[in-house]
Parts: structure tokens; sequence; C-alpha cells
């Protein structure tokens, strides 16, 4: 980890960064900066435009997250300053912003921003700039879509000073005028080439124009094509350029391979290269091939988890964390991961399909041999993908000679390692905990909530274990129950059905009124000669009876405020009316059952 071309290490400390961040950086291990980070953060904590032209993972991520935390710190600090001080510095500012939301008419107005093309990217960017920003004093939030904009809108409103988005969700939330860019000191354009790629510089010109043009505008790209160079001349104010690695130079660190394989033994070799002890990401060309090539290594004994466009954000959040944590050591993938996620210690990316372009067979490539450690790149050609291939290795740049394998070859073997145990009926939800689609863990402090206290996915047998722990305090039904235990629903001396009927739909429609009438409980309908189990709280008491074949119980109802509401409002509406259809339904039902 040199310097500026003299071969000597360059410390944190002698680049001029603050001593609070230089304390994260070394309880994170980072005392000595990579290239770009010791090229470019003289410029950037000066304030200066940086355009840095880097390949991935040369450091880039904290080039930007060092200078943005350190420029936007308001606490005062000095050299020499004792820590105990600046953090009393550090809490009179927090109380300043806290007096700002509290005085009514509050407008959220961020600092900093960073726009990133994926939400993966994005959330790997707050996890590396979070520490800085909370040791600055400051807080911060991710901005994307794919999930809901109402822990978003919350962290924005809890006064998040750096904001890392994506382009649409973070336009959207500016045209309903949740947030304003006109405080903005520092923005940051990450992967502007990719966001090229994908169409995003529309949206990202029209957020430009709303940030003040004497913010410090810091853009890094692999390269400068597809209307990056125009934004380049239209935003930033004579840019320090930084060129570390052209986009096409290869790592000294990676070694390439080219197998070629039969088509009936290409899934074989694919199980041998993915079965060693090491982190391993596996691309296909398609959203089908990695749900299916996931799911059939999973099947042969190698847990294998899948990051593509078909999946959710909380699904892809999920995914990624068992990934980085160790959790599963093979990740299946479409190029959406290419540029999306950066996890350190991969040690082999195999492309089960030849990517569609050079930019991706290098980018693909870019998951490993990351941050000064060694990795191999092992492309798979099929007999008539060698000429496709020969073309994309040109353009890349890359030289190395095809070798035809079996998974039997000793190459073959060789890149696989140490062979991990199989495991047999494999699950992530067995080892890796779900995000709450409510709102789970982390969702207050800008995370992107893939971990912690975030709600399980159990199995069935286990979730039937928890029922049965939880209900064992409930008293058993007895045939004595009678009237003086509180049953109310016994048959009355010479009453019919039908008069049975009658009188449940009207004890029913009394519960709900007195539910309507600001009991802010949930009522629920007696099913006909149902008995109550004794000592069970009753509805009116906040519970739910819950009706099945085989039960009648009242279980605590622990729905939001808001659901509630709105169960009120349906009920309120359309009253008897919409019981008395339910009923007909459930009758018409029973009668086509019976048939």
């Amino acid at each position: 980890m040199g310097g500026e071309g003299d071969g000597q290490a360059v410390t944190f400390a002698d680049l001029g960064v603050p001593g609070p961040l230089l304390r994260v950086l070394v309880a994170d291990g980072k005392s000595e900066a990579f290239p770009i980070q010791a090229d470019t953060l003289p410029d950037s904590l000066a304030g200066r435009d940086i355009l840095g032209r880097g390949r991935t993972g040369s450091g880039k991520t904290l080039a930007f997250s060092i200078p943005l935390a350190a420029r936007l710190m308001e606490a005062a600090w000095e050299p020499g300053m004792p820590m105990a001080e600046y953090r009393r510095n550090v809490k009179a500012i927090r109380r300043e912003h806290l007096a700002e939301r509290e005085a009514g008419g509050f407008h959220p107005h961020p600092r900093g921003l960073i726009l990133a093309p994926t939400r993966e990217l994005a959330n790997q960017i707050n996890e590396v700039i979070q520490p800085l920003a909370q040791m600055a004093g400051m807080t911060t939030t991710t901005v994307y879509g794919g999930v809901k904009q109402n822990r978003q809108v919350r962290d924005l409103m809890a006064g998040a000073d750096i904001v890392v988005a994506c382009p649409g969700r973070l336009e959207d939330l500016l045209n309903q005028r949740l947030l304003t860019l006109s405080d903005v000191g520092i923005v940051v354009l990450d992967e502007a080439d990719e966001m090229a790629d994908m169409g995003f510089l529309p949206q990202v010109r029209r957020i430009l124009k709303r940030i003040p043009a004497d913010a410090q505008h810091m853009l890094f790209s692999a390269t400068l094509d597809h209307g990056v160079d125009e934004l380049v001349r239209e935003f930033l104010h004579d840019p320090k350029t930084h060129s570390i690695d052209d986009v096409n130079t290869e790592p000294d660190l990676m070694t390439q391979h080219v197998f070629e394989v039969e088509k009936a033994d290409k899934f074989e070799v694919v199980r041998q290269l993915a079965s060693g002890t090491g982190r391993r990401i596996l691309f296909t060309r398609t959203k089908f091939q990695a749900k299916k090539l996931a799911k059939s290594l999973t099947n042969s004994g190698v847990p294998a988890a899948q990051l593509h466009g078909n999946l959710s954000q909380n699904q892809r959040d999920r995914n990624l964390a068992a990934f980085e944590q160790g959790d599963v050591n093979v990740m299946v993938a479409t190029d959406v991961a290419a540029r999306g996620i950066d996890v350190s210690g991969v040690e082999l990316v195999v492309q089960v399909d030849p990517p569609a372009d050079p930019k991706s067979f290098t980018h693909r490539s870019g998951r490993t041999a990351r941050a000064g450690r060694a990795g191999d790149v092992v492309t798979l050609v099929l007999p008539y993908e060698r000429r496709e291939v020969s073309r994309l290795l040109k353009a890349a740049g890359i030289t190395v000679r095809p070798v035809k394998v079996t998974h039997a070859s000793d190459e073959v073997k060789e890149l696989m390692g140490v062979k991990a145990p199989i495991v047999k009926d494999w699950s992530l939800d067995e080892t890796q905990p779900a995000v709450d689609p409510r709102g789970g863990a982390n969702a207050g402090n800008g995370r992107s909530g893939r971990s912690g206290a975030a709600k399980t996915v159990r199995s069935a047998g286990a979730a039937r274990a928890d029922r049965a722990k939880a209900l064992a305090h409930m008293p058993k039904a007895s045939s004595s129950d009678g009237a003086d235990n509180g049953r109310t629903d016994a048959k009355e001396p010479g009453e019919t059905r039908p008069d049975r009927r009658r009188r449940d739909r009207g004890r029913a429609e009394a519960r709900r009124g007195d539910s309507r009438r600001g009991a802010g409980t949930v009522s629920g309908r007696r099913s006909h000669g149902s008995k109550p189990r004794s000592g069970s709280a009753s509805a009116s008491d906040g519970g739910k009876r819950i009706h099945r074949h085989d039960e009648n119980r009242i279980v605590t109802d622990e729905r939001s405020e808001a659901v509630k509401r709105h169960e009120r409002r349906m009920e309120a509406r359309y009253g008897a009316k919409r019981e008395t259809a339910g009923r007909r339904s459930a009758g018409r039902r029973r009668g086509r059952q019976y048939r």
C-alpha cells in the first residue's frame, strides 16, 4: 500500500485525517492508505472537486467517505484535544439539532449526499461511512426503491446528515417535498459509469441541479463514457483528476482461467468448483438460471444463496448478509452483483455463463483479488461459445490459453481447494435472520436492517413448539364448564337454531359498537355453540377471538394501532352488511364441501 509512487507506506495521519476519525480507522485495522486514498485525500480534504478513475476494489469508498465525514464535522476539534472534551462538543451539537427539530416546521435538509447505482452498493457504502459519521456526531440513512419509504422518511425527519441514495427513489422523495438539497455541501457520485449504463443520468442531472453550485463535487468512475464526461463538464469545477489503474488493467494478484467443458459435464464442473471452503461467486446470465443453479447446488449438498432482480429487497439483503457473515460460502448471482456488492475474501469467481460484453467481464472478475488479496477467475466455455468468449477476452485485454477439462481434471480440483463437508437439507431460514417487513432491526439508525434483532423466519416445527409454549399457561377446557364459568352461548330452553344465530349476531354487533366507541379493541365473531376457555381474556379486554375447527381461544391483538383504526373504519362503513355477506359466502363454501 504505497503512496504516490515512492513505494513507501502513507498513513492516514500523514494525510491530515482528524484524530477522532483516525480512531475509527485504526479500530477497524486501517492505518495505511491505498494508492487512490493517498492520492485523493489531500485535495478532497481541502474541499477541491475530485474526478477519480480507478478499477473496482481499489478503495474508492473510503477515499470519499473520510473527507465527507471530516468536512461536515461540526463539533470543534483541535490536535491534542482530549477525547472527553471533543465528545462534549459533539453532544452540544446534537442538542442544537434536536432543538431545531422540536421547534416545529422542521424540513429535512441533509448536508452530505452520495449517489450510487444499486441498492446493495448503497447499503455497503453506508456501512463504511456510518461509523465515521457517528464519530463526527452525524447520522446517515439509505434511500432506494424496492421497499416502502416509511423508514426512509422517518430517518430524514430524525435529522439524517448524510444520505446514501439511488437516484430514482431520491427524486421521488424530492418531488414529494419530503426533503430539500439546498444545504448539501458535499455530493459524491460513485460508479458514475454504471449509473449511465442503467439510464440514471437524466435523474442524476436533475438532482445535481437542486444542489448549490458551490458544493464540493466528487465523481468516481471506471470510465468516462455514455455521458459521464458531460456530467463532469457541467457540474465539476476545475476538478483534480486522479487515475489509479485503467479499467482494463488486470490486478497483479488476479489469475484468469478459461475452461472448455461439455454441456453434459458442465454442472458437475460447477459443483466441484463450488465445493471448496472459501468464498466464491458464480455468475449466470439470467435470473432463472441463477435461481435454478442455486437450488441444484443446495440439493446436491453445496449450500448456495442467490442474488438477482427477481428477489425482493429484503430477500436480497438477507442473502447477501448470509454470504458476508459466512453462513454460506457460495453466492449465485446475475450481473446485479458485479457492481452491487463488495465482499472481502472472495477467492474464486466462476463465470458459469459468459457475460454480454467486455465491461461486464471486467466487473464480474473484479469481485475477487480486492484490497491486495489474490483471487482466481474461471470462465466456462461450451463448444459453441468459443468464438464469443475469445472476442470478449481480447476486448477486455486478457490473454489466456483455454484448457479442456472435466469435473475430474486436476485443474478443477486445484481451484476447488479443500473440499467442504456435504450439507443435507440446508435452509437459509435456519442460519440467517429475516428482515421484519414492518421495519425490523436497525430501522431507526439508517441501516438496512439485515441483521441484529430482526424477526426470524422459523421452521414449521419450531413455530409449533413456540405456539405450544406460548399457550401453556392457558387452562384446559373441561366438561364441567357451565354458565357459572363464563359460558354465555349455551342453548337456551326452547331456542331454535335461527334464534340462536340472531342472538350471536346481536352480541357480536354490540361488541363491535363498544370497540368503535373508543375501547381500542378488536372484536371477533363467536362460532355457533363454541365454548371459551375458563379464565381466558374476553374480546372486550383487548383480545381477539380465533376460531378453528378444533379450538376456540382469545389471544392478545398485537397489531399496530393503524391496522386497528383501519378495521374500525371498515366496520363503521360497511357494518353488519359486510359480515352477512361473509357468512353467506362461507355458507356456500360449506354447501359445496358436503355435496
